[in-house]
């Protein structure tokens, strides 16, 4: 026996034509196979669906209501195998969404996201911004964006661009304390630092050779990364910033490098999508644009 999908398309095919035979022709198949399916689904059914005689066949009241019926079904199971015209992917609908660290996602991630809302106004967008790395299995992410390896294999992941920390005070700052000469020097003089929800502690800071530090006692000690950043740049208290948030205040001369022989390795920004497998035209423009703007 055929499946029922396609013992239904063969039904269809055949209340559209005039006879099997054109039926038939339509499918590519023998006059043979649109009996044996008209048949079948007749003992399924328990319903004369044709009216046959020498003349040829006349479909019944049942099997026209049963035809309007199958007719809808076939070409909605058809339409989920058909791959999007150019005219429907030039209008990307739906729900995407991510996750990033706070700083990054507002400077880096949301202008990318704004300017695609623009392009593409059906689209819409889930963002959770946090400095806490999001479990993107039970919140349902799509895509995130972080700093650092991801040692997850079944994730997607794309290396963008490696950012450089650099560990900065204000000129008010360093005329009031000094600069710190060496790492240590860091513990006797005003800090900052980046609470880490998952323990409570503060993040360390990192430095060359894989020396990493977590000051002693900082001045302004918070969990949201930018009014971290606002306290440093208050001249609160020396901090670490990644690049993309210290550089420009550097050129202007609003914030100094110190320590700058010490500097750690930069870290990768990684654009990442959770699962691997088909990915909606949806997601995918959103990834890939992520991955270029990031990247620039």
């Amino acid at each position: 026996m055929l499946n029922r999908l396609e013992m239904l398309r063969i039904f269809v095919a055949a209340a559209e034509a005039r006879n099997f035979k054109e039926a038939a022709a339509r499918l590519g198949i023998s006059p043979q196979a649109v009996t044996r399916a008209v048949q079948d689904l007749e003992a399924a059914q328990g319903e004369l669906l044709f009216h046959r005689n020498t003349r040829g066949v006349q479909i019944t009241t049942y099997g026209e209501h049963l035809a309007a019926q199958a007719r809808d079904s076939v070409q909605r199971v058809d339409a989920l195998f058909q791959p999007p015209a150019e005219a429907e992917t030039a209008q990307l609908e739906g729900l995407v969404r991510l996750t990033a660290p706070v700083a990054l996602g507002r400077m880096l991630m949301l202008p990318v996201l704004t300017a695609l809302g623009r392009d593409h106004p059906l689209l819409r967008f889930d963002v959770q911004f946090s400095d806490t790395h999001a479990d993107v299995v039970d919140d349902r992410i799509d895509i995130g964006v972080r700093f650092g390896s991801l040692r997850d294999s079944r994730y997607v992941a794309r290396s963008v661009a490696p950012q450089p920390f650099r560990t900065v005070g204000t000129p008010e700052l360093i005329a009031r304390h000094g600069k710190p000469k060496q790492v240590e020097d860091l513990h006797a003089l005003p800090t900052t630092s980046l609470r880490d929800h998952s323990t409570g502690k503060a993040w360390p800071w990192y430095f060359a050779g894989g020396l990493h530090i977590s000051p002693v006692n900082p001045r302004f000690l918070s969990s949201d990364s930018e009014a971290e950043f606002d306290a440093i740049m208050a001249g609160l208290g020396f901090g670490q910033l990644p690049g993309f948030m210290a550089d420009p205040h550097i050129a202007s001369g609003r914030l100094v490098p110190v320590l700058q022989k010490l500097q750690p390795d930069p870290w990768d920004i990684y654009v990442y999508r959770p699962q691997r497998g088909p990915v909606p035209a949806r997601i995918r423009l959103v990834f890939d644009q992520l991955v270029e703007r990031l990247g620039s």
